[in-house]
């Protein structure tokens, strides 16, 4: 399979469980048909139309075609009607953020570093390609976004990302560096979500053992 259609095959998948997550956070919330599938939509979405307005990749792919579109509908559709098979999954909207989390760091990576990127701020890109869709989620129902209080959420983004910007340094096949940055960002994300591991936060004075 050539890069291209492989990092598009990829994005395809990435924009599902996206719209999988926001569909699921909209059933959550009790939505409408029409807010589930809005709420699909743009989580599906935002990461990547961020990440091509700031490298100048205009207008953004993901409104240039219907692909999108269709897969996000699917896919708060499938939410919508099938929920309770949803709900049988622990943590049913961070699992699928986990694997769009992912597959947008590392697919936005690669994108960025085509455009001519620096490597460092490619990396960024990646991450901001991957938390953008759960932030607008995030806001848009009402909640903090993830990203600024989860257990590594916006590192695990990083470590993906950071595997393709070195994978691209080395010369190394696109293939052999998506897929296993892919797979570290969901394993770290994974394991946060069911360990609980995270970087510190600050301690307050509640949290401090009592003299009494």
């Amino acid at each position: 399979m050539e890069s291209a259609t492989f990092v598009q095959a990829l994005n395809l998948l990435g924009t599902l469980v996206f719209a999988l997550s926001g569909a699921a956070a909209g059933v959550r919330q009790r939505m409408d048909i029409f807010g589930v599938l809005v709420l699909a939509f743009v989580t599906a979405v935002a990461g990547g139309v961020l990440r091509d307005l700031l490298i100048g990749a205009t207008p953004p792919a993901s409104i240039t075609n219907w692909h999108a579109l269709a897969i996000s509908a699917a896919g708060g559709l499938f939410a919508f009607w099938f929920s309770a098979v949803i709900d049988r999954l622990r943590f049913p909207v961070e699992l699928f953020d986990a694997a769009g989390l992912g597959i947008f760091a590392t697919t936005g990576t690669q994108k960025a570093l085509e455009y001519g990127i620096p490597p460092v701020m490619a990396t960024i890109l990646g991450m901001v390609t991957g938390i953008g869709g759960g932030m607008v989620r995030d806001l848009l129902s009402a909640r903090m976004p993830i990203v600024l209080y989860s257990e590594f959420y916006a590192m695990a983004a990083l470590a993906g990302s950071a595997v393709v910007t070195v994978g691209n340094a080395l010369g190394m096949p696109v293939a052999a560096t998506l897929l296993p940055g892919t797979a570290l960002c969901v394993l770290l994300r994974v394991l946060a979500l069911y360990h609980g591991f995270g970087l510190p936060h600050p301690r307050r004075r509640d949290d401090e053992p009592s003299d009494r």
